[in-house]
Formats: C-alpha cells, sequence, structure tokens
C-alpha cells in the first residue's frame, strides 16, 4: 500500500480494536493516516501507535466526511447509527458488528472466496464482516466445497472469552484466582462460571433451541458457501483467553479421498494445514494465538461413510475472525 488514506477505527479501544492497531502498525496500509474513534468515555485517552501518541475521538463527535476507510468495532445498534452516518459522510465502512449480516444488499464479504462482491461501486458504502466462527470455517470448507460439494455441515465450536470482550477475559482470569484460593466470585458476564467450565451457551437463546451464535453460523454459512447446505451447530464458550477452535464434520456429494482433502486444503488461500503425526497433527488456540492463516488438523475420512470427512480448525478471533478479514476486505478497493 503506497497510497496515503484517512482511516478510522471504531471502538479503538476494545480487544478488536487494539488487534487493528497490531495489524496496521507495520503490515497493512503503512503509509495511511490512522484516527482513533470510541465513546464519549475513551474521549482524550492516549494510544501509543506507530511510534507516536494517539488521541482517541469522541464517536459522537467525530466528522466521517474526511475518511477513507472506516472499521467499525462496535455493538449492533450503535453500528446500525453510525456505520449508516459514516456511508452519508462519503466513507467506505467494514463492519464487525451482526448489524448487517443478514441485509441481501450489503456484501457479507471473506476475501479468499467472495472479494468480486466488493466493488467500486461500494465506495461510499457498508461491507459486513461475518461472525469470527463463520469466517474461520468457511476459509477451511470453501475449497472442498469447490472441489467435493458439500451437503451438510456439522459443527461443534469452542470458543475463546476474548469473543466476548475485555470484561470476559478479566473474569475468566479472577475466577481462576479466586477457585485457585479457594475462594468464590458470581459470574457477572457469562450466566455460570467459566474457569474450569464449558459453556454450550453463546448469546442469547432463540425460540428454536438453538442460540443466536448458532444461527448466525448457519444463516453466515448460507449466504457466503450455498443456501443448499443442511448445517447442524453447537457453540460452547471455553475457558480459554484467545482462539477459536471448531471440530468440523462435513458430507459431501462426491466421495472423499485423503490425500485430495489434503492436498486441497495445502493449497487454499489463508490455510495452514497442520500436516504432522500423533500430537503434531493438530493445531491448538494456544499456539495460533497471534497469527494470520485458519489452521486445519486431524484431518480425517468416515470410518463408514467415505463422503464424509472430520476437520479440526482453529484460528486467532480477533484476527482472522474480525480485525484481519476486516482490513483484507479494504485492501481489495484500496490497492
Amino acid at each position: 500500500m503506497n497510497k496515503a488514506y484517512n482511516i478510522a477505527i471504531v471502538g479503538a479501544t476494545g480487544l478488536v480494536g487494539k488487534t487493528f492497531l497490531e495489524l496496521l502498525e507495520s503490515d497493512h496500509f503503512v503509509d495511511s493516516k490512522i484516527h482513533l474513534v470510541a465513546s464519549n468515555k475513551s474521549k482524550g485517552k492516549e494510544v501509543s501507535f506507530r511510534n507516536s501518541v494517539h488521541v482517541v475521538n469522541s464517536l459522537e463527535e467525530f466528522n466521517f466526511s474526511e475518511m477513507d476507510v472506516a472499521f467499525f468495532s462496535v455493538g449492533a445498534e450503535v453500528a446500525k447509527e453510525y456505520a449508516s452516518k459514516a456511508e452519508r459522510a462519503g466513507c467506505f465502512v467494514v463492519d464487525n458488528s451482526s448489524c448487517f449480516r443478514k441485509d441481501e444488499n450489503i456484501p457479507l464479504i471473506v476475501p479468499e472466496i467472495n472479494s468480486e462482491d466488493v466493488t467500486e461501486r461500494r465506495i461510499p458504502g457498508i461491507v459486513a464482516n461475518p461472525n469470527c466462527s463463520t469466517i474461520q470455517m468457511v476459509v477451511a470448507l470453501k475449497p472442498l466445497h469447490d472441489l467435493f460439494v458439500i451437503n451438510r455441515i456439522d459443527v461443534t465450536t469452542f470458543q475463546a472469552v476474548s469473543g466476548t470482550g475485555r470484561l470476559a477475559q478479566d473474569e475468566l482470569t479472577n475466577q481462576i484466582k479466586d477457585q485457585m484460593s479457594g475462594e468464590i466470585s458470581s459470574p457477572q458476564i457469562y450466566s455460570k462460571q467459566i474457569a474450569f467450565n464449558v459453556l454450550p451457551h453463546c448469546d442469547d437463546f432463540e425460540p428454536n433451541g438453538f442460540t443466536k451464535e448458532e444461527m448466525k453460523i448457519i444463516w453466515e454459512t448460507h449466504r457466503i458457501l450455498n443456501p443448499n447446505i443442511e448445517i447442524a451447530a453447537t457453540c460452547v464458550r471455553v475457558p480459554v483467553l484467545n482462539g477459536h477452535s471448531q471440530s468440523v464434520h462435513i458430507e459431501t456429494r462426491e466421495p472423499l479421498n485423503i490425500d485430495a482433502v489434503k492436498e486441497c486444503l495445502s493449497e487454499a488461500a489463508g490455510v495452514k494445514l497442520v500436516k504432522g503425526m500423533g500430537s503434531e497433527s493438530y493445531p491448538t488456540a494456544l499456539e495460533v494465538d497471534g497469527t494470520d492463516p485458519v489452521h486445519v488438523g486431524r484431518v480425517r475420512i468416515d470410518l463408514w461413510n467415505k463422503n464424509r470427512v472430520n476437520l479440526w480448525i482453529v484460528a486467532d478471533n480477533l484476527r482472522k475472525g474480525a480485525a484481519l478479514n476486516s482490513i483484507q476486505i479494504a485492501e481489495i478497493l484500496f490497492s
């Protein structure tokens, strides 16, 4: 990127906002001017970035008419108001919330899959970033879908507390300390204690018994891959600080060959196939923390049905699941 742009990071003081800054520090839009924006309570905070101190601006007062790109990492209600305001001011907006994902008039983009849906006519405009769990799954599955045609996906996610935010990370670490010292602390962020526990409960429950997080995976995968794929999802919150893991089982129209599956994954954009044996055959959340690819391991053809394969998929949910995917979307146009 040689051209300088004016870029706003909205939600700059949150976990995803800080991840944006880590990525923009030296690898992306290096010649552009970065503007930090957050809520009124963060107004005036100083943040070190690119060897200088940047002052956080108030979202309520910020002038988007001078911006080329705005990355939004705020709640859906805030995004609904201010992302639309930024668009009206002439800005290209990439939104990380759930606000626009079901809007058929707004592209839902994973650059490795459907970058062609982002065109110059989207300036000004809004593009939606998918849910973090959806992103890492479809990056790994799209090349397999192209080759073998996926009919069904069964996925169980094991999602880190960073997906909820910094307060959730604090709750986990504090609960661990309390538990180890024999104290009892009441959960504030989650419905039950997260330390030393797993919760099959990500986001609110819907009337059909699925959670919103599970339905996001289903809706978004239908939009990005194919609306005819049968999908069952169970989302589990685990006591991990960062990095989402997934156990994925797919059934395909065409018979599968283990060598062809592995070759397909090893050549796929944005995917890193773990090729070792035994304990070296799989990635973990701790190992992928701070990395960009979607890591895939434990690739196994089903023992009873040669049209089925099992995968273990892990990614840094703050990077590829949020900030990096957003930056890659903007780079489609601003490059």
